[in-house]
């Protein structure tokens, strides 16, 4: 495995190489000990022979064809000798070390360079260059852009402090967590110096590197916390830090649209919290709303959405908050398209072709509708529809049903027809009806917490859409479920409690269930599963009905006290999701012990009932329904 990992270093690194031979981490480590920093003021010149020497080695252990170098390189000695044909004496070379050896003798390439530019592949695409601010974040990252560098803080540091750098970047350490309210004090900075120099010294290095200067500081001043540590590795080894451009350096494409179109809109880049409470029925808002649907879409983190005080999907509210770095990840996407609303549909596009889940293309749906990406919605319908005639996983499908039916919310402010996707929801909810009997048998205690949240999140969304012949279905199906040998108490405690709500269990037929799942013929814990999933959401029940509480009443006071203790913790986390009002009415319930059922049951009189006096009251009901539906 090791070795297996060092080729993979290798191949990725090549100075790795020398860097393993030497105890070092990585190549980097390695470059920054012997050439980065030497304090014995050597000369230039022997300090470039002994990197030329170094890269030519590792070049010639390195043979692999690498046609990306191997053009670049070409075009480096192209260019060179071109210089050199205009007649300069002194030509200076700025590339990387790994390049050096290959730039030497440059008529032995001549004609080989001639031949690998020619078979470069021609393209009529015109291409032009900018610059984009840099990131330290940027570059510790080995992939896209970045440089791979670990600890580009630290360089900087190296930078600003030739004398006592060590003293130094501990004091800026100590400035940190004192920042924190960590009590750090000058004798913590003396003592990690003098472990630094101790460990430095240990390892036979004549200066100490950011390796002991890190262990030593989780030593002393981290005390062994290495989340401290981390702490220090994101403020100071990496670094917030962003770099600038000047403005007259052209823009991409994507950067232009971004700040033509919140010019239009009247969007400033402010480096505070601003608050926008967008109306969707006015124009400008419901513009501003869709570029930041857009960005969102993007993870362009300018905008977060807050809660509106108004109810309906009419009303938005977002904080805006920029910051510099933000420039830099919409730059990042610049390869998706020219403009905000292209690169958005390539990456609604992109997401799509890569994914074989249905919840997954319901959620991208739920996001191109506030974006105005209305084209994007008939692929990634079809796209469900086909997954959904071969998909077994009922799990996806049932996770796929809220955000579609969700969709529905948006009809009448976002311009757009809902009838496809309801459509395509009926046919997932036909395949959950089949499939899901079968999907909750034999689940462990996790797998059913999770088949109880989509159950009851499914059962949502069946009243959402308001069909009746819908709704039969899945009550049958959840009967089904509630008598199924082989289903967790939990999710049959669910169930049970759905068909209550729902009508479909009369009172009767409650009893009857809680009765059995309350047996003592029954284990314990499974008893106390059912109340979960049973009490789940609501205690109201047990404030109301006296014969459900009466039951329960009766089977907590037939356990003995060791059986119990260990209930205890799981009947503790069913009431402890009860609000506080109904958990201070049912201790207080609790105090009285069995209800007299037949006087709580008695049928009130309507005798002294005045029918005239309450009618009253439906005009002034009519209109608070018609203010709370408008």
């Amino acid at each position: 495995m090791f070795i297996q990992i060092a080729e993979a270093m290798e191949k990725r690194d090549p100075i790795y190489q020398l860097a393993r031979h030497s105890g070092f981490e990585n190549g980097e480590k390695w470059w920054d000990y012997h050439f980065e920093r030497v304090h014995n003021h050597a000369d230039a010149t022997i300090h470039f022979e002994a990197v030329h020497h170094s890269m030519a080695a590792l070049r010639e252990d390195n043979k692999e064809p690498n046609t990306d170098n191997d053009l670049r390189e070409a075009y480096m000695r192209t260019y060179i000798r071109q210089a050199r044909n205009e007649m300069y004496e002194n030509i200076v070379v700025i590339c990387g070390a790994w390049h050096g050896p290959a730039l030497t003798d440059l008529d032995k390439y001549d004609k080989q360079d001639a031949k690998t530019i020619k078979s470069a592949p021609k393209t009529k695409i015109k291409v032009v260059a900018t610059w984009i601010p840099w990131t330290n974040h940027r570059l510790s990252m080995y992939s896209g852009y970045g440089a791979g560098l670990s600890s580009p803080g630290w360089y900087q540091h190296l930078w600003e402090s030739a004398d006592d750098y060590d003293v130094t970047w501990l004091v800026k350490v100590a400035q940190t967590f004192r920042s924190k309210q960590m009590d750090i004090s000058s004798a913590h900075v003396i003592e990690t110096s003098r472990l630094a120099h101790t460990l430095a010294a240990l390892r036979n290095k004549s200066t100490i590197t950011l390796d002991e200067l890190n262990e030593a500081t989780l030593a002393v001043m981290c005390m062994g916390e290495e989340v401290k540590l981390q702490y220090i590795n994101q403020e100071l080894t990496i670094a917030d830090r962003i770099g600038n451009v000047p403005d007259d350096i052209p823009k991409v494409p994507i950067q232009e649209d971004f700040e033509k179109t919140i010019k239009t809109l009247r969007l400033p880049l402010l480096p505070h919290d601003k608050q926008y409470d967008l109306d969707l029925c006015k124009d400008g808002d419901l513009q501003r709303s869709i570029l930041l649907h857009r960005l969102e879409l993007l993870d362009i983190p300018w905008g977060k959405r807050t809660s509106v005080r108004t109810k309906g999907t009419f009303k938005e509210s977002w904080v805006l908050h920029w910051k510099p770095e933000i420039i830099v990840g919409l730059i990042d996407k610049s390869y998706l398209g020219n403009t905000i609303e292209q690169a958005a549909v390539s990456l609604v596009e992109e997401e799509s072709n890569k994914t074989t889940h249905i919840n997954v293309l319901s959620e991208l749906i739920v996001k191109v509708i506030p974006a105005e990406l209305f084209d994007l919605v008939q692929p990634l319908l079809d796209k469900i529809h086909g997954l959904t005639a071969i998909s077994a996983d009922i799990v996806d499908l049932m996770k796929a049903i809220p955000s579609l039916v969700e969709i529905g919310r948006y009809g009448n402010v976002r311009n757009t027809d809902t009838t496809l996707v309801i459509n395509v929801v009926r046919n997932l909810l036909t395949r959950v009806f089949i499939g899901l009997p079968n999907a909750c048998y034999g689940l462990d205690e996790t797998h059913s917490e999770q088949m109880f949240g989509l159950i009851s999140k499914v059962n949502e969304s069946i009243k959402l859409i308001e069909d009746s012949d819908q709704s039969a279905e899945w009550y049958k199906t959840l009967w089904f479920i509630a008598y199924k040998d082989g289903i967790h108490p939990l999710i049959i405690g669910c169930v049970s409690r759905l068909l209550l709500n729902a009508g479909q269990f009369t009172d009767e037929e409650a009893e009857t269930s809680m009765s059995l799942a309350l047996s003592t013929a029954n284990p314990p814990l499974d008893v106390a599963y059912w109340l979960e999933g049973f009490l789940s959401g609501s205690g109201m029940i047990l404030l109301y009905e006296a014969r459900l509480w009466n039951l329960l009443y009766k089977w907590v006071e037939s356990l003995d006290t060791e059986t119990f203790q260990e209930q205890l913790p799981f009947l503790r986390r069913s009431f402890s999701k009860f609000e506080y009002g109904e958990r201070r009415q049912i201790g207080e319930k609790a105090k009285k012990g069995i209800i007299d059922t037949p006087q709580q049951n008695a049928a009130l009189s309507t005798d002294n009932f005045d029918h005239q006096r309450a009618a009253t009251v439906f005009p002034v009901l009519r209109l608070l329904m018609k203010k709370q539906i408008s």
